[in-house]
Parts: structure tokens; C-alpha cells; sequence
């Protein structure tokens, strides 16, 4: 078993902290500012609504995140969580803002919060739907639907004139065998940053070459305070119901993460604890929708960060919820993140995604090989990748089935869990491993 660097429960000194911190800042900025972006551009919003909602997502990620990392009574998993707002909320408010403004897509969503807030009483059952198998699937499937962001990223950017130009690749390549080498030759605090320095490097080599655009930053405001209610609510029928779908997808996909984190940070998930998570998710989109921000839940691809770096303080992750809280009242702060090239990022995601791949196939190898095993785990992978790498398959389907199925992680979740509930022979203590099978996974696999 692995060591980690430094445990959930450790507080590394200040500076070591900042530095690891501002890894999953890093890896979650693009993220998080990208959903408003998109639904600002698809809905032909003005500029400065557009920076009104980056600046609202920016705040009320930070605040959440803290929340999660740190707890507040019942809420909160108290794990390293990065919180941001998500993709599987894009096409639902897309779909209602082009028919009731940005209104509507804060009130269906504070409406469609409830959703999750009500579901997270039921995980402790929810649990019970994952065992090893599943969970196995669940955590390899995340990695698997990331890497292709991370490829994207390398080659320049999905839809860019420039993508998969030789000196995308090269500047990806180059930053994914540094970050290589600082996590297999580099001692303590060298290892653990491994992203940030990969990343700083490879940004200086982009600027000595001239390939930094610093318009963003001189249009950026240095000063903002998002206001609640900035756009206002309403709540249509339909928006409601097309964000409710949005927002049970999502527990399906958050229960998922959460349970790679476990094993990525060695940590039992018995359901009360996933119960706090999803609570979390639930009281935080609630709260972003009142602060003018689209939804918020629990970024996958900072479970890559842990796995890569074994940094899994939840307190380095709160201090990167404070980074978020003041890139939201800084927007010139977060405008100079943005300005890192997209094959810089690609060079490290790759290899924090991959890393996600990597825990979920060893979680699979501690499953037991049978044939019935063997089908849940074919099957349920080989149908969210149909999905994944070829998201056209559904697009002569109603609305509502590509909105619950169009998330290769969604996907290979529900037909794990009901091929495990159909299939003959299904373990008859399934119950118990929410009190000893995560812990075992955690241990064995983190």
C-alpha cells in the first residue's frame, strides 16, 4: 500500500499548503469558468452579464468547496472535494435559458436542489448499490470520460483551427514527461507539486515563445462583488423538471467521485458520510443559484491531484476554496489563470486523469474473477464508453434520454448497479460492505 504524503487530517506549513493548492485551483479554474461561458455564449448574453456569471461561479465554488472540505454540522463530507460548477447541468440550462433567461435556469435550479438535498437521506441505501464490482466500473469510468478533455486540452483546444498542430503536442509532451519525472525522482514537497511546477514551466515556455494572450487580463475588472439575485428567479414547470433530471444524474455521478476518493485518500465511505457529501451538493447548488452562479458539485478531476500527488489534506483543498472565493472578488485574478495555454494543461491532466483509470483497474483487481463479475464489468464499461467516444449515438433520442444518458460516467454506473441487481448469484452481504468493504478498497487499492 501506498503512503500518503500528507493524510486527510494533516495541515502542511503555510507555504507548502499554498503551493498544493494552488494545484487543484489549477486543475479545476478552466472548469468551473468554462459552464458560464458556454451558457452565456449559447444564450447570447451581454459581456458583463457573462462576467457576472464567471463571477457568481467563481464565489460560490469557493464558499462551497470550503464548506465541503471543513463540514458545517451536517453538511459536508470533510474531504478534500473541490466543488465547481458542472457540464451535466449545461445542456438542462441551456435548453430552459434559451426559452426563460438565466431567471429561469437559477430558479429551476434552486427548485431542482432539492432533489439532491432529499436524496442524500437516502445513501445509506444508495450505498448498498455499489459494491466492489460496481465501484470498480464507477471509478474507472470517471478517469476514462476525463482523458479525453486532457487530450483535447493537449492538441489545442476542441474546435480550434490550431488543434493537434505539432507544437500543441510537443508543448503537452514536454509538460507531461516533467511532471513525470518531478513524481518519480523528486523527494517531499518536489513530488507533491509535481502539477504546479509542470504547469509553470510549461507556461514559460509558452510565454518566452509568445503564445500567451493577455487581452482577458487588461478587460478584466480588479474588483467585483457578484450580487445575490443579480438576474433574478423564476420557476418554470418545464425548467424545474429538465434540472430535477439534471440533478439525479448528478448524484449518481457525485456518489462515483466520492468513492474514488476514498480510495484515492484511504478513507471508509459508509453511506451517513456519502450522505454529508451529496447534502453538500445539494445545499451548495441552492445557495450558488441564490448567489446568481449556475450549479455546483464535486469535481472529478481533482480526485487526480490526490491520486497523483498523495497530498490529501482537506485542509490544503478548503485553502483552495478560498483561492476560488478571491478569484470570484478578483477577477483579474482569475482572468490570468485562464491566460495558461490549453496544451500545458493537457500535459498534466493527462496523467492526473490517467491516474483515475489507473486506481479503478486496481480496484478491479481485487474483484473476484467470476464469470458474473467479469459481464457487470465488461458490459457496464463497454456502454459508457459507447457514450464517451461517441456521444452522436444518441442524438436521434428524445431530450430526456440523452439528458440521463449522455455521461459515460452516468452510464456505466446504471447498467453496473443493474446488472449486479439482475444478474443470479448477487452477494448476499452486500450490506455489509458499507462498513467494512470501502474501508478494505481503500486500504488496498489508495
Amino acid at each position: 500500500m501506498e503512503q500518503l504524503l500528507f493524510k486527510v487530517e494533516d495541515r502542511p506549513p503555510t507555504l507548502t499548503s499554498v503551493l498544493l493548492a494552488m494545484q487543484h485551483l489549477l486543475a479545476a479554474l478552466g472548469g468551473i469558468i468554462a459552464v458560464p461561458l458556454v451558457v452565456g455564449g449559447a444564450l447570447k448574453l451581454p459581456a458583463d452579464q457573462v462576467v457576472a456569471l464567471v463571477n457568481a461561479a467563481l464565489l460560490g465554488s469557493g464558499i462551497v468547496t470550503i464548506i465541503q472540505c471543513k463540514g458545517v454540522g451536517p453538511i459536508g463530507i470533510r474531504l478534500p472535494c473541490v466543488m465547481g460548477t458542472s457540464f451535466a447541468f449545461v445542456g438542462a440550462g441551456i435548453s430552459v435559458g434559451l426559452e426563460h433567461g438565466v431567471p429561469g435556469i437559477l430558479g429551476s435550479s434552486l427548485v431542482g436542489s432539492l432533489v439532491m438535498i432529499i436524496g442524500s437521506y437516502f445513501m445509506p441505501t444508495i450505498r448498498k448499490l455499489f459494491p466492489h464490482a460496481v465501484t470498480g466500473v464507477v471509478v474507472t469510468m470517471i478517469g476514462l470520460s476525463l482523458t479525453p478533455v486532457a487530450i483535447d486540452w493537449a492538441a489545442g483546444g476542441f474546435g480550434s483551427s490550431h488543434y493537434g498542430e505539432p507544437g500543441n503536442l510537443a508543448i503537452a509532451g514536454f509538460v507531461l514527461l516533467l511532471v513525470i519525472a518531478l513524481v518519480q525522482w523528486g523527494k517531499g514537497i518536489i513530488s507533491a507539486s509535481a502539477v504546479v511546477i509542470g504547469i509553470a514551466v510549461g507556461y514559460l515556455v509558452c510565454l518566452a515563445l509568445g503564445k500567451i494572450d493577455f487581452t482577458q487580463v487588461h478587460n478584466a475588472p480588479v474588483f467585483a462583488v457578484p450580487q445575490p439575485m443579480h438576474f433574478g428567479l423564476s420557476f418554470p414547470i418545464s425548467g424545474i423538471v429538465a434540472m430535477s433530471i439534471a440533478f439525479l444524474v448528478t448524484i449518481v455521478e457525485t456518489t462515483g467521485t466520492f468513492m474514488a476518493l476514498g480510495a484515492a485518500t484511504q478513507t471508509a465511505m459508509p453511506g451517513k458520510k456519502l450522505a454529508r457529501g451529496i447534502l453538500c451538493d445539494g445545499v451548495g447548488s441552492a445557495f450558488a443559484a441564490l448567489m446568481s452562479s449556475p450549479p455546483v458539485s464535486t469535481f472529478a478531476q481533482n480526485v487526480g491531484v490526490v491520486s497523483l500527488t498523495g497530498v490529501a489534506s482537506r485542509h490544503v483543498v478548503a485553502l483552495t476554496g478560498v483561492m476560488l472565493l478571491l478569484a470570484g472578488l478578483f477577477p483579474v485574478l482569475g482572468a490570468l489563470v485562464v491566460t495558461i495555454p490549453q496544451p500545458v494543461l493537457g500535459g498534466a491532466g493527462l496523467m492526473m486523469f490517467a491516474m483515475i483509470v489507473s486506481a479503478g483497474i486496481q480496484m478491479l483487481g481485487k474483484v473476484e474473477h467470476t464469470k458474473r463479475n467479469g459481464l457487470i464489468i465488461a458490459v457496464s464499461i463497454g456502454c459508457g464508453l459507447a457514450v464517451t467516444v461517441r456521444p452522436e449515438l444518441l442524438s436521434k433520442l428524445p431530450t430526456f434520454v440523452k439528458e440521463v444518458f449522455g455521461s459515460g460516467i452516468t452510464v456505466g454506473a446504471l447498467v453496473a448497479v443493474s446488472l449486479n441487481l439482475l444478474l443470479p448469484g448477487r452477494p448476499v452481504d452486500i450490506a455489509e460492505e458499507e462498513e467494512g468493504g470501502a474501508i478494505e478498497i481503500a486500504r488496498e487499492v489508495a
